[in-house]
């Protein structure tokens, strides 16, 4: 017979497509370069594909499916639980994303450890040697004998080992080092990523499992791989790490909860521990000190959590002639828009200045809550008039400069008065609060803002 040889094909990262020659666009999702080069293995004529689990045969009314009471458990870190949307779902998948080194295999150690009272878990490890594992685990303080390590990243080797053990948790450390016999390519190639997570994901469901998948990422920060292995799990979270060393744990897609919540941990000798009240690390304390031009505070609401941040702001000449806005924890087209109202609407000159905006504590924010503060901020640091310390504003700002409503105003409030802040400032919808100050547009905003501020 003649041998079969190796061949070199081209696959798209975002869809999966196949072509024979490299190409700059994908004709299928339209992604630009996300064609990889794969070498596909020869594979044998009477080599037989493995069965696909199937989740239930059966044809029947919704009405008549049952909903097991016991299907969400704790996980033991309370952070996690927030953002997964109240605990560990059975059966689900879930894709767990982040840049190396900040805190991905040690957060799913941490949840093993603590989910073991609710069944047998097993930890997949494709990267490390057991010792390693080991060594972490004693490290963090786990407890041993409750954890199952299993390094054979075969797919149908991890699936006869999960039929013998029946664990209630699978962590996958990670996808990119899982392979089937099936599919005629190497580890980590999209079709490999893509096999493997889709017939895990449907054991998860037959078995009744709770699958974590750890996921490498790209220099871009999304995850490596098919996007279709986005849309294979249930839910898929995000680690961002911040320079004042706290993570920020996000879901990106949840089907069992809101993808609006957030996780914040601080990495310690003892692994990542929840961070009950963040305020501490998005406010600048000062000890009474006066608080200098550029700052204002501002409520953000994340999901069910609402805390205060500060935002800072600093104007500079242009040297070049060409002002530019540098921000990465603000969208630089909000500071643009923000700064373009300004300058129509009250009389802020900014066209001629380098405009550095950031957040303490490294946050990224997106809410449109934040522009009214922004503008303040702005206004303080053109000016040279520091806002007072016991104020903090939230309002959105339209093109024509008004001051409109956000979502959550009383829990602002409420957040706001509990960190001692005295004085509010806000759409005029919230009249009757004390200590309240309404405005309908920027310029009244910087007016009540200059009586309450002063010169520096």
């Amino acid at each position: 017979m003649k041998k079969e040889k190796d061949v070199i094909r081209y696959v798209c990262s975002e869809c999966g497509r196949e072509e024979s020659k490299w190409l700059g666009r994908c004709p299928s999702c339209g992604a630009w370069n996300s064609f990889t080069e794969e070498k596909v293995i020869a594979q044998s004529a009477n080599k037989t594909q493995s069965a696909v689990p199937v989740i239930d045969k059966a044809v029947r009314s919704l009405s008549d499916v049952t909903v097991d009471e016991a299907t969400r458990f704790d996980s033991g870190i309370s952070e996690l639980n927030r953002v997964l949307g109240g605990g560990i779902m059975r059966p689900s998948s879930v894709l767990v994303g982040g840049e190396p080194g900040i805190g991905k295999s040690t957060i799913m150690l941490q949840m093993l450890s603590s989910s073991a009272k609710h069944g047998k878990v097993l930890y997949v490890s494709g990267e490390e040697s057991p010792s390693q594992v080991k060594l972490r685990a004693i490290r963090l303080g786990l407890d041993l004998e409750s954890i199952s390590i299993f390094c054979d990243t075969r797919l149908e080797a991890l699936q006869n080992a999960i039929e013998e053990l029946s664990p209630a948790v699978v962590v996958i450390d990670s996808l990119q080092t899982l392979s089937s016999s099936t599919v005629p390519s190497i580890a980590g190639s999209p079709n490999q990523m893509r096999a493997c997570c889709y017939a895990l994901s449907l054991t998860a469901k037959t078995k009744n499992i709770a699958m974590f998948f750890i996921g490498h990422v790209t220099k871009e920060g999304t995850l490596a791989g098919p996007k279709i292995v986005e849309h294979l799990v249930d839910t898929v979270l995000y680690f961002e790490n911040a320079e004042t060393g706290v993570r920020f744990l996000r879901a990106a897609k949840n089907r069992f909860g809101s993808v609006d919540e957030i996780g914040i941990f601080r990495m310690d000798s003892d692994g990542l521990k929840p961070v009950g009240d963040p305020t501490e690390f998005f406010i600048a304390s000062r000890h009474d000190e006066a608080v200098p031009p550029g700052i204002a505070y501002t409520a953000v609401v994340e999901g069910s959590r609402t805390f205060l941040v500060e935002i800072q702001a600093l104007t500079v000449p242009a040297k070049s002639g060409l002002s530019r806005v540098y921000s990465d924890r603000i969208d630089i087209a909000r500071v643009n828009r923000v700064a373009a109202i300004l300058e129509r609407h009250a009389g802020v000159r900014l066209s001629d200045q380098d405009v550095y905006i950031n957040v303490a504590g490294g946050m990224k924010i997106n809410e449109v809550s934040i522009e009214l503060a922004l503008a303040l901020a702005l206004y303080s640091a053109r000016s040279g008039k520091a806002l007072s310390e016991n104020l903090v504003s939230f309002g959105e700002l339209s093109l024509a400069g008004e001051v409109r409503p956000v979502a959550f105003l009383e829990k602002r409030v409420k957040a706001s008065l509990d960190m001692g802040f005295t004085r509010m400032l806000g759409p005029s919808k919230l009249k009757d609060i004390e200590g309240m100050s309404t405005c309908k547009n920027v310029k009244q905003a910087i007016m009540i803002a200059g009586v309450v501020g002063k010169e520096v």
